[in-house]
């Protein structure tokens, strides 16, 4: 069965008090829905800053969160001298301690993970598609570089748009763009 990919770039997630410590009461703007049920790319860049490196114009996701995240790639974290976690959002076990700062204020948490590859799915998808007892499957990337990606993870949202989920590394080591499809491959 076939799925489109969705290649996530590093960005953050925060709470209203984080928002409010660091933007004060900037309005949050929608620059352009993402395709998962009412989350957007927002108007706000901030930056995510350690004692060897920082990134500049990271997007924060709307809306708000119950949690301070912030996901980056493998490459992200060599330069910013971590190692976090592969986890899903919202799992900050272990998760790396950053600055993130902004026009008004900054906060240091430690809330830093590399997202897990995911495939959003909602409950009659994934019974349709007889997914409902599996929790991870293999993906194989067709194409020049291709492969399989394995431990992608089934994450059941409702409402949800069908779509995998990879970070920039991921993507660029198998020549995948937003848009293309793959295939979900059931043992």
């Amino acid at each position: 069965m076939k799925v489109t990919v969705g290649v996530s770039n590093h960005h953050l997630h925060l709470t209203k008090e984080d928002y409010e410590i660091l933007c004060k009461d900037t309005p949050i703007e929608v620059v352009k829905p993402i395709n998962q049920p009412g989350q957007f790319a927002s108007n706000i860049l901030l930056t995510i800053q350690t004692p060897k490196n920082k990134i500049e114009k990271v997007r924060l996701l709307g809306p708000l969160r119950p949690y301070t995240q912030v996901e980056i790639s493998k490459t992200d974290a060599y330069l910013l001298g971590l190692n976090p976690p592969v986890r899903e959002s919202g799992n900050l076990i272990g998760a790396e301690p950053i600055t993130i700062i902004g026009p008004y204020g900054s906060i240091t948490k430690n809330c830093v993970i590399i997202a897990n590859r995911h495939i959003h799915i909602d409950k009659e998808t994934r019974e349709k598609l007889g997914l409902t007892n599996v929790s991870e499957v293999k993906v194989k990337v067709g194409g020049i570089k291709g492969g399989i990606l394995d431990h992608v993870s089934i994450k059941e949202t409702n409402p949800a748009y069908y779509e995998m989920h990879i970070d920039t590394d991921d993507a660029n080591a198998n020549l995948i763009q937003n848009g293309d499809e793959v295939e979900i491959i059931l043992e």
